[in-house]
């Protein structure tokens, strides 16, 4: 017997949209039935509001423990199933200790009880001292491994070489689990430049395309020596999606990312002192994210994440406009949805397409494909129900990340989440969290 359905005539489900009434016994969806298919249990009828599975954040820093007063899971998550995430992994840094080792993850998860509003899982970290970490951890239950290709601005987590990958990559593919790789080679050429440090064409050049298609060609290479499955993070340079697409073409395991930003925003909109912008590979010019968006719709690119990177106010140096000395990560958890959404009707793409690059695709990247992601019988009973007509302003009140900063600050936004269920429980409803703590910890052993 169910104990709840949700209904609506436009749910998003694996045979397109269609009208549907969603049966839920427990946490999991029993099954999708007619639209005005006989109940009886309580039933949510949100008549054509938009049912869909919930969103799927595989690229979040969280920052707990030690660097809480950047975030924190409770803020975190808060963020999270207010915009219609349900499940969110966790990146092995900005936090301390980061997570490299096994007594780091066990007291991640350990402050992550009791604190999660959202489920959530987590990624190990590839530093160069720690390969004799990596089995203990897969052991333990990450759902995979991120590794820097150049600094990531934590000293604790410096980056790898192509040494060091040549040791991790057979380790994880013998275990199956996915290389998570930032890409970008750093080289003295263009640091040696001098540069305005309010200028953001001159932040733009100190981080050419050059740097990120350099490394993600060394990433294909071993990708392909290994067969190991490897991931592209925060994509931006559109010079590399004809490499990345002959490389899946030959049957390579390789995916790829792009994140919002990078599709919602253009280098030539962005003024002068504006360091909320400011995020690792940077945000390019228009000509070339037009190109991340054919690359989307092709498939060259998998899925879009938030790659939300939080730091107190004054890290981001948004008094001095510092380029130079800001910290370089986006705020956007909270809008993931709602940011791409607006940027993608405006090119025509359709729900099913938010759904394939929010929901559907990051499951996969994340080992979760056969019960996240869809809404289909025996899937998690993990949904949001949002309106895509609605527009709203993002003002400071609404935010629920721990720090208000972001480049989507009194923009104008459209599809607003109005409900988010958890597991079958309705924990956010129309700007009130309902349930609490309903999150569960995912583990590639299952969830605790």
């Amino acid at each position: 017997m169910a104990h709840l359905a949700v209904r609506s005539k436009r749910v998003i489900t694996p045979e397109g949209v269609k009208g549907a009434t969603i049966f839920i016994h427990g946490s999991i969806i029993k099954e999708v039935l007619p639209y005005d298919v006989e109940v009886d249990c309580p039933v949510n009828d949100v008549g054509n509001k938009l049912v869909m599975p919930g969103v799927i954040d595989t690229h979040v820093h969280i920052n707990e423990p030690g660097r809480t007063s950047w975030e924190g899971f409770n803020t975190a998550t808060k963020a999270a199933i207010a915009g219609g995430i349900t499940s969110l992994v966790d990146m092995p840094l900005n936090s301390s200790p980061i997570t490299t080792t096994v007594p780091a993850l066990q007291k991640k998860v350990a402050k992550a009880h009791q604190q999660i509003h959202a489920n959530c899982g987590f990624w190990g970290g590839v530093i160069p001292a720690n390969i004799e970490e990596i089995e203990p951890l897969i052991e333990q239950g990450v759902l995979g491994f991120k590794a820097f290709l150049s600094p990531s601005g934590i000293k604790e987590f410096p980056n790898v070489t192509e040494r060091d990958l040549r040791k991790v990559m057979p380790i994880l593919a013998k275990h199956r689990v996915p290389l998570l790789v930032n890409c970008e080679l750093e080289d003295d050429t263009v640091l040696l430049k001098k540069r305005k440090p309010q200028s953001y064409a001159d932040y733009l050049l100190s981080r050419p395309q050059k740097w990120e298609d350099e490394a993600i060609a060394l990433v294909i290479r071993l990708c392909e020596e290994f067969n190991c499955k490897t991931h592209i993070v925060t994509l931006s340079s559109a010079n590399s999606l004809e490499r990345i697409a002959t490389a899946k073409s030959q049957g390579i395991p390789l995916s790829a990312e792009t994140a919002q930003h990078y599709l919602s925003f253009n280098a030539e909109d962005i003024k002068d002192g504006q360091t909320q912008f400011k995020c690792t590979p940077p945000i390019r010019g228009k000509e070339n994210n037009d190109q991340l968006w054919e690359a989307l719709s092709t498939g060259t690119i998998d899925f879009v994440a938030s790659g939300h990177s939080p730091a107190p106010p004054e890290f981001k140096r948004l008094e001095s406009g510092d380029f130079v000395k800001a910290w370089a990560g986006i705020t956007s958890l909270q809008f993931s949805l709602p940011a791409l959404w607006t940027a993608a009707k405006k090119r025509s793409f359709n729900v099913l397409d938010i759904a394939k690059w929010l929901c559907e695709n990051p499951a996969k990247l994340a080992g979760l494909e056969n019960k996240k992601g869809k809404i289909s019988s025996g899937f998690d009973a993990d949904l949001v129900i949002w309106d895509e007509k609605k527009v709203f302003k993002v003002r400071e009140a609404m935010i629920h990340h721990k720090h208000k900063t972001t480049p989507y600050f009194l923009k104008e936004l459209s599809g607003l989440v109005e409900q988010t269920y958890i597991g079958g429980t309705k924990t956010y409803d129309s700007g009130t969290f309902m349930r609490l703590n309903e999150g569960k910890i995912i583990l590639m052993n299952g969830s605790i």
